[in-house]
């Protein structure tokens, strides 16, 4: 006789134990770096870290030769990561989501360190399960294969991977989901397991190099052309090729510092609207390369200086230190920062005058700071205009608030005209006298620069400041006209 059930088992439907078998049979295991994200927590934390407190890059070695698994713990333990502003691979997210609604199992296995990864996993609310790193297992390569094996079986799940080290555990998988991979890489992973979907990437290197030096940031360099054309010995071509060495020197210099801000600056980056689409806070491009772009800039940058006089090499160096002490700190100072910036302008004057040799004159030195202190607020309550826009209080990294907008314009607009009152009183010197044969002539550049500076701040004003103000000059053509015009006063003069 058929056994009796006091509660007989209620019967499923089949549809449903076979999805649910399938879910079970082909869990999907995501990695993070690189897949998940366009990014890589290790050196992202790192880079918090150091941020932080430089001295932090002494003991990363310690920690290292203890493994990478130490210096994954160590470092987590000492910062917090905001996982929101991370660069999520978004299509790759958008079919998780997909998988996930359609019931099936999906792990988030990744080398970073535990803490990190579920903080990411908490934030994408995706994964039935977490594993990462601890002290003594960095989870990569042959131990992530083990790992995944012990857990879901041979061929037991599917990964997700995007670099050649995810072979190893491709080879235990039942499929592959290659993100962010090259077409070779493909091609390699579907000589022994089957590719069931391939995400590629939409990055295109170079043209992120480009965009990561800021080329157009070096038009703010011509100012090392200043000395040698107050002197009037562009003539002289032994000092214009000085003067262009000196040009080259300090662009390189200077994308080395941009390089290494953006690497400093994430964080911050992200939580902007423009800046957010930089190339490394997007993830276009890899922080690694970062990290060597930044030295191999500078050592050319070096290398070029040492054709020109040790004076130059020791004004390079200088601004370098204090680009370095911007990026580290002072950028977050209240009125320290524009100060700074200012006298990033005004090193940039000092190196032409170093770089031909050219005596610099004081008056040119006190104009340079004040007009260069008026951009420098300028670039400030820009930013700080455009948040008031987007109705937050406050600028990200910055110590600024919306409150100070009113403060920064006077402060802005008076030392603009103080730079146009030293010009006024050179131009009233006997050394004008000797440089020019008509200098009232010289005059209307004092009128040229209420104009150009009273309408800088209009265009502030009314929130059409998207960039540096330099650089802003460069494009705006009321603004090229008052430079042809200039030029034209003192061709008049001379």
């Amino acid at each position: 006789m058929p056994p009796r059930y006091d509660n007989p088992p209620r019967l499923r439907p089949f549809a449903t134990m076979a999805v649910e078998a399938l879910a079970l049979r082909t869990r999907l295991c995501v990695d993070l770096d690189g897949t998940l994200i366009r990014s890589d927590l290790l050196l992202e934390t790192l880079l918090l870290l150091t941020k932080r407190n430089p001295l932090y890059l002494f003991l990363f070695p310690v920690w290292l030769l203890r493994g990478k698994a130490v210096l994954k713990a160590e470092i987590a333990s000492r910062v917090s990561l905001e996982p929101a502003t991370l660069p999520y691979n978004k299509e790759f997210v958008e079919w998780l989501r997909a998988e996930r609604a359609a019931q099936r199992s999906i792990w988030l296995c990744t080398a970073a360190s535990e803490p990190l990864a579920r903080s990411v996993a908490d934030h994408l609310g995706l994964f039935d399960g977490v594993l990462a790193s601890d002290r003594t297992v960095n989870l990569a390569g042959t131990a992530k294969a083990a790992r995944l094996v012990e857990h879901f079986g041979e061929g037991g799940f599917d990964y997700c991977g995007n670099e050649r080290r995810d072979l190893a555990v491709w080879r235990h998988a039942s499929g592959a989901i290659v993100v962010n991979g090259s077409s070779h890489l493909e091609t390699e992973v579907s000589r022994f397991v089957r590719v069931v979907r391939a995400f590629p990437s939409n990055a295109h290197p170079l043209k992120s190099i480009i965009r990561a030096l800021r080329p157009h940031q070096w038009a703010k360099n011509m100012l090392i052309m200043v000395p040698l054309l107050a002197a009037h010995g562009a003539a002289d071509p032994g000092s214009l090729a000085a003067a262009l060495l000196a040009f080259v020197s300090f662009s390189l210099c200077a994308s080395s510092v941009y390089v290494l801000n953006d690497l400093l600056d994430l964080e911050a980056d992200r939580a902007h609207p423009r800046k957010s689409k930089r190339p490394f806070a997007s993830g276009d491009l890899p922080l690694l390369a970062g990290l060597a772009m930044a030295p191999i800039l500078l050592a050319v940058a070096v290398i070029i200086a040492a054709f020109l006089p040790a004076k130059f090499w020791l004004v390079l160096a200088t601004y370098y230190a204090l680009t370095c002490a911007y990026s580290f700190a002072l950028k977050g100072l209240v009125l320290i920062d524009a100060l700074t910036l200012a006298g990033l302008y005004t090193l940039r004057i000092i190196a032409g005058s170093a770089a031909v040799s050219v005596a610099l004159s004081f008056w040119l030195l006190l104009f340079s700071v004040f007009l260069f202190l008026s951009l420098a607020f300028v670039k400030r309550f820009a930013e700080l205009e455009s948040l008031r826009k987007q109705q937050r209080l406050r600028a990200a990294g910055r110590g600024y608030h919306v409150e100070d907008l009113s403060l920064l314009q006077s402060l802005g607009t008076a030392s603009g005209y103080l730079s146009v009152l030293v010009l006024a009183l050179y131009i009233n010197s006997p050394q004008i006298e000797i440089l020019y044969s008509r200098p009232k002539v010289i005059w209307m550049l004092c009128v040229l620069m209420l104009y150009w500076i009273s309408r800088i701040w209009m265009v502030a004003q009314r929130g059409q400041m998207h960039e540096d103000p330099v650089v802003f000059a460069l494009k705006d053509k009321a603004s090229l006209g008052v430079g042809l015009l200039a030029a034209l006063v003192v061709a008049l003069a001379t």
